[in-house]
């Protein structure tokens, strides 16, 4: 393969800004495709297909971590993937790497996970050979949602809600090792070292951050908490992860700002 012929997309993610990385470290240059345009990167959007020919032409490997969970979710991640998929079958990539999400053929009752499916039989129904990687919810996510209950002064958690979050980089480590081996269809599930109730991961937060708040667990309706309550959105026989949710904070806390007390 070689080493321009590595096109990533979401380069500057949470995600994909560690994939480009280790891509990097192993001494290939991958090309990125990004909304922002910045300096370094190809600027494009699934959305309206924007840069996507320019990025796509002469590429071997696709590794697709671009998505929009909260804006146009449908319309940039299952239209704006089979437009991309389009364009690779037409100059002949010969491999796409889709990173996808734990058990949501198993949590259909959330919009986004229903998306996230939608996509994943756009990647499966394209002429273009590919992987499929599905990982739990990454550590930054999880941060992201513990800081901002975290503000109020007793802090709200949903009762028994079961998760297996992972540290991006070792899901980026995953990534990279798929899209320089052959098209796999469906990869093994990955996930952390640990799985366990959301309250767990609060409290270690608070310990981290030595704040003295109270936890409130209340009862959480609805489909989507009950198949969480179920472990849904885990994968106890894949416990690919080995960085755990304290390690992650403490090595972490200089990197967020407000992580800090």
């Amino acid at each position: 393969m070689n080493d321009t012929e590595i096109l990533v997309t979401g380069g500057t993610g949470v995600l994909g800004s560690k994939v480009v990385g280790r891509l990097r470290s192993n001494g290939i240059k991958p090309r990125v495709l990004s909304r922002s345009g910045r300096p370094g990167t190809i600027k494009g959007d699934l959305l309206t297909g924007e840069g996507l020919a320019e990025a796509v032409s002469g590429v071997g490997t696709i590794v697709h971590c671009a998505s929009s969970p909260f804006r146009k979710a449908r319309q940039t991640d299952v239209e704006g993937t089979q437009r991309l998929l389009e364009i690779a079958s037409r100059v002949s990539v010969s491999h796409v790497v889709f990173v996808s999400i734990v058990g949501i053929d198993r949590v259909q009752s959330y919009p986004y996970y229903r998306v996230k499916l939608e996509t994943e039989r756009v990647v499966e129904s394209s002429p273009v050979p590919y992987t499929i990687l599905r990982a739990t919810q990454f550590y930054d996510l999880v941060l992201l949602a513990v800081r901002a209950l975290a503000r109020l002064p007793v802090v709200p958690v949903p009762k028994g809600l079961l998760g297996q979050p992972i540290d991006a980089g070792e899901v980026a480590d995953r990534m990279v090792e798929l899209a320089l081996s052959g098209p796999a269809g469906r990869a093994p599930d990955v996930g952390g070292p640990e799985v366990g109730p959301v309250d767990d991961a609060v409290r270690t937060y608070l310990e981290v951050t030595r704040m003295r708040k109270k936890i409130l667990k209340f009862p959480l309706p609805g489909k989507t908490a009950r198949a969480m309550r179920d472990g849904a959105l885990t994968c106890p026989d894949n416990r690919y992860g080995k960085i755990r949710w304290e390690e992650f904070l403490r090595e972490g806390i200089d990197g967020y700002p407000g992580l800090r007390r």
